[in-house]
């Protein structure tokens, strides 16, 4: 498996032409076929799908339990596009009642990883944010609601 390198400042996407590596893909591009997994993976649901997955296969409750909050059909949703993406794999087992799990693929492993370091680089600075989001509504009146204008 090749796996691409992967640009570490911003400044790196803006112009990727220059990067044979990377053939077509350009982030920032409107119709970059990566946007859309992109969004697959970090909107609503993706990452928390993603990261439930993290201890190995589970079943469609089990993923349910797991995420707080999410219902049954955004989380069919994230599973299918995810699983289009060839981050998750559905098995389902023949028998009676058919069992049907998820696990992630090499891609989704690869994939979870750095969205767990993502997280314990929130966590590390939720100090911060906190402080920030504090400041924020203090100076903003209505804002602490998450009305952000």
């Amino acid at each position: 498996m090749t796996t691409r390198p992967v640009p570490h400042v911003l400044s790196e996407f803006q112009d990727l032409s220059n990067r044979p590596d990377l053939g077509e893909f350009q982030v920032l591009a409107e119709d970059c076929p990566s946007r859309p997994v992109l969004d697959h993976v970090t909107g609503r649901w993706g990452t928390l799908i993603v990261l439930s997955l993290h201890d190995g296969p589970r079943r469609f409750s089990e993923i349910r339990r797991a995420v707080g909050g999410i219902n049954d059909k955004a989380l069919a949703q994230g599973l299918r596009h995810l699983e289009r993406d060839g981050l998750v794999r559905r098995d389902a087992s023949e028998g009676f009642p058919s069992r049907v799990e998820y696990r992630l693929t090499e891609v989704g492993a690869g994939m979870e990883a750095r969205l767990r370091e993502m997280v314990s680089y929130l966590y590390a600075n939720m100090g911060e944010v906190l402080q920030a989001q504090a400041g924020y509504d203090a100076a903003r009146p209505g804002a602490a609601d998450g009305a952000v204008s």
